[in-house]
């Protein structure tokens, strides 16, 4: 199906409309935040995992009576890189189907029709033609070290579809390619490429170490999206986008995971070797979003990467003596 531009006198949404964002102190749900009080919404309510675990179906379904939002944006999600999916792929399968089936039932119950739904771009099957169209999906097998993830993913763009189906909820969803920015995970195990090299080549040029290790052959290739340019696109979608069609979200171009790691080094100062450990898995070969169909609605992104590599490292400079009690 083709893209849909609402027309619907309910868009614009109100700015002063009741907007709960699941996840909100995440890399993803903070940056939403962030542009939604910049954009001039007054109403908006979360909660932090401490206080409502989203995996507490009546919780959840208590929370939504009390609160009754009227849109929600899920950012909620268990994430990891590649060695936490790898290791934990029944915890990230069980986590993530509880939280979206929570959400989108409550939000079904108290009335919510307009929900965005936020997965990720390892949906698509490891091998698709590239860039990968929205019509990859469930084309071909999917990458093993991150299946479970992928399929509780898949799982809630169904969700989101049935709902329209069955309820004629204007619920969409959409695919983020790797993200990164300000708040995101530093764990030197547990988190993404990105900010891991980040910690763990600060962390070299800090001892002086000679080199640092980088998992894999270093050419599968990555495209990388700032998590401010997925809030602004987070925000147009819900004002301009109403497809059963999950839609792709990314800047269009990619590198490899080698220069990744070499534009890191050059950002944080590190001067040593980086050595490819050949035994540890590469992933996908290459995971590129074709994001024409966003482009032509109208929207594209504008941070540049060497640009958001290095606020992100400022603000990890600023937060690093937290960051690494963790």
């Amino acid at each position: 199906m083709d893209p849909v531009s609402i027309s619907s006198p309910e868009f614009p949404l109100d700015r002063s409309a009741r907007i709960y964002v699941a996840g909100h102190r995440g890399l993803s749900g903070s940056a939403i935040w962030r542009r939604l009080e910049a954009s001039g919404f007054t109403d908006l309510v979360g909660a932090s995992s401490a206080d409502l675990d989203l995996r507490d179906r009546a919780r959840v379904f208590e929370y939504f009576e009390e609160k009754r939002p009227e849109v929600v944006i899920d950012a909620a999600a268990r994430v990891g890189g590649i060695l936490a999916n790898d290791t934990y792929p029944a915890d990230f399968l069980s986590d993530n189907l509880q939280i979206q089936l929570n959400i989108m039932d409550a939000a079904n119950s108290v009335g919510v029709d307009r929900l965005l739904f936020l997965g990720s771009s390892c949906i698509y099957p490891k091998f698709a033609l590239q860039p990968i169209r929205e019509s990859s999906l469930l084309t071909g097998e999917l990458e093993s070290t991150n299946d479970a993830y992928a399929i509780a993913k898949i799982a809630g763009i169904m969700q989101v579809q049935s709902y329209r189906r069955q309820y004629g909820r204007h619920w969409i969803s959409a695919m983020p390619t790797n993200l990164y920015g300000p708040g995101d995970n530093f764990h030197p195990r547990n988190s993404h490429v990105l900010p891991s090299l980040i910690r763990r080549l600060d962390e070299a040029r800090r001892d002086d170490a000679p080199e640092v290790v980088v998992w894999g052959t270093g050419t599968p290739r990555r495209e990388f999206l700032h998590v401010d340019d997925l809030a602004a696109a987070a925000l147009f979608l819900l004002e301009n986008y109403d497809s059963p069609d999950t839609i792709n979200v990314g800047v269009g171009t990619d590198l490899s995971i080698r220069q990744l790691a070499e534009l890191v080094a050059r950002t944080v100062g590190f001067t040593g070797i980086l050595v490819q450990d050949l035994t540890k898995p590469d992933g996908t070969p290459q995971k590129l979003l074709d994001v024409s169909r966003l482009s032509e609605l109208g929207w594209n992104s504008s941070i540049d990467l060497a640009d958001g590599i290095a606020s992100t490292f400022q603000w990890y400079l600023d937060n690093h003596e937290h960051l690494r009690a963790k």
